[in-house]
């Protein structure tokens, strides 16, 4: 026969719920801070990089991908995004950890001839650029 469970692990529980609820660190934003621009050169060398490195280790060798390489070699990369397209420093965090995340199948749909661009490294939709609604 089972005891019932005493109060006290029951209050542990409350208490781990409750913590376990709480926002994790980043989640929440500084009192009154100002976000600070992505940098254009400094975001484009990283990602470009990341993509290469991908590529090579996944075994692509697509448009994409030759690509990337030839201007992380060249050391060639976009300066500015597109006007009215203003990323802060976290979007670009955020989209490099998701490419770093997807697995080889997934990497193939961001570098293949019609890339899927993964819902984090699209701060900048095209309607947004152009003038539409976001």
């Amino acid at each position: 026969m089972s005891k019932p469970p005493q109060r006290r692990s029951i209050g542990f529980v409350i208490v781990l719920a409750c913590f376990a609820a709480a926002p994790t660190a980043g989640d929440i934003g500084s009192c009154n801070g100002k976000a600070d621009p992505l940098g254009a050169p400094a975001f484009f060398s990283a990602r470009l990089s990341m993509e290469c490195d991908r590529c090579n280790a996944c075994g692509y060798d697509s448009r994409a991908c030759r690509l990337a390489c030839d201007d992380v070699k060249r050391g060639s990369y976009p300066q500015s995004f597109p006007a009215g397209c203003n990323p802060v420093i976290h979007d670009g965090e955020v989209c490099l950890h998701a490419i770093e995340a997807l697995s080889c199948g997934a990497f193939g749909d961001l570098v293949s001839d019609a890339p899927i661009v993964p819902t984090e490294c699209d701060f900048c939709p095209a309607s947004a650029t152009k003038g539409g609604s976001p």
